[in-house]
């Protein structure tokens, strides 16, 4: 089943409560975020990305995933 956005945010909001995260998409499965936290300094765009993938806990596994793309953008505050 496609996700929504706000099972997207919820999700990602799990693992980073204080984070400002913007979704959008429409369709349930080709969907963007970009997720703005502390967290991420010294961290590289790789590093921060696969700990959002992380927080998917795996929605995004396989053919079965219930989310088929996420165009990502990740960062630390200035």
């Amino acid at each position: 089943m496609p996700m929504q956005a706000q099972e997207i945010e919820d999700l990602i909001r799990a693992s980073f409560p204080d984070a400002e995260i913007t979704v959008q998409g429409n369709d349930g499965v080709h969907m963007a975020a970009m997720v703005v936290d502390a967290s991420f300094k010294g961290m590289n765009r790789v590093q921060q990305q696969r700990a959002v993938y992380a927080a998917l806990k795996g929605k995004m596994d396989g053919p079965n995933g219930d989310l088929h793309a996420l165009a990502l953008t990740t960062k630390a505050p200035d």
